[in-house]
């Protein structure tokens, strides 16, 4: 009797683990590992279109653009390196959260009736996965910020660099591109994003330029940006000096960040080394309380 209600939530429980294991899977690579290079990426642009979420389905699922907290989230995915139309984020949050709450539903239903699935998981694990994906998505605007952090601390070491390379380079004649692309080797996360920007220099370099702030997304990247629009128009040494006015602060962002890792490691190894006493009091010294106030007990 039950057995297709069986198989639906069977079905919507890997289908939610599928969507959430896919999306971190995304956010990992998209952060940790460069993109190939690609030889053709003057034309991508007639290649991938960039399509915006179709209205009707924003309409369906109640999703509006002009809502505060669209804006906020487009902002942090810009940050995350989410470079297509936000709305198509909110809608695969929206259907998950869906998915996730009549998982919930179901489970209840099931554990109150006391209605056995003997072919998949009980319903309290399914219950329990269900309502933890429930908050990963509800509160995903911490760990889109945490994300957000570590990509501007890997894009500002990167920046860092490059803008050493460009400094370096400063008392040769070579052009402001020639110079950039001499910086490419020593990149990684932003690698395919110059590539794309080099390659698109000789149709419109502040269009190029202006891309790439975008798909940059982070205050360091704009600033870069900046300056490497103030070199493409005036090549002079009054640029290059705010150049090394922009590397210092860069330096120092990184020095803070450092301090800040290293506060946050020396807290979470005080907080690891107390397991260990923990431990030795649990074993050794609690079963000696324990006769102690046996004894004592006796006594009175």
């Amino acid at each position: 009797m039950y057995l297709w209600m069986d198989s639906l939530v069977y079905f919507s429980s890997w289908m939610l683990q599928f969507i959430i294991i896919a999306l971190a899977l995304f956010i990992i690579l998209r952060i940790a590992v460069p993109k190939r290079k690609n030889r053709w990426t003057h034309l991508s642009l007639l290649i991938w279109k960039k399509h915006e979420a179709p209205k009707k389905l924003l309409k369906l699922l109640r999703i509006s653009r002009d809502q505060q907290s669209f804006s906020e989230r487009e902002l942090l995915l810009k940050g995350c390196g989410f470079s297509a139309d936000a709305a198509w984020y909110f809608v695969g949050k929206r259907i998950a959260v869906i998915m996730a709450a009549l998982t919930i539903a179901v489970m209840l239903v099931m554990l109150k009736l006391h209605i056995a699935m003997p072919a998949s998981m009980p319903p309290s694990i399914i219950l329990a996965m269900a309502a933890a994906a429930l908050l990963f998505l509800m509160f995903d605007q911490s760990w889109l910020r945490s994300i957000r952090k570590v990509r501007t601390l890997q894009i500002t070491k990167e920046i860092y660099i490059v803008s050493n390379q460009l400094l370096y380079l400063s008392d040769s004649q070579l052009h402001i591109h020639a110079k950039l692309t001499r910086t490419v080797p020593f990149t990684k996360m932003i690698r395919a994003d110059l590539e794309q920007m080099l390659a698109d220099w000789y149709h419109h370099p502040r269009l190029a330029l202006q891309r790439l702030k975008e798909r940059l997304g982070t205050d360091e990247g704009m600033s870069f940006i900046e300056t490497i629009d103030a070199l493409r128009q005036h090549e002079s040494s009054h640029y290059y000096e705010l150049l090394k006015q922009r590397i210092s602060d860069y330096k120092d962002k990184l020095e803070l960040a450092k301090e800040s890792k290293k506060e946050s490691t020396s807290y979470l190894l005080f907080v690891l080394a107390g397991i260990p006493i923990l431990y030795t009091f649990q074993v050794f010294i609690y079963p000696w309380v324990r006769e102690g106030q046996k004894l004592f007990m006796t006594l009175q």
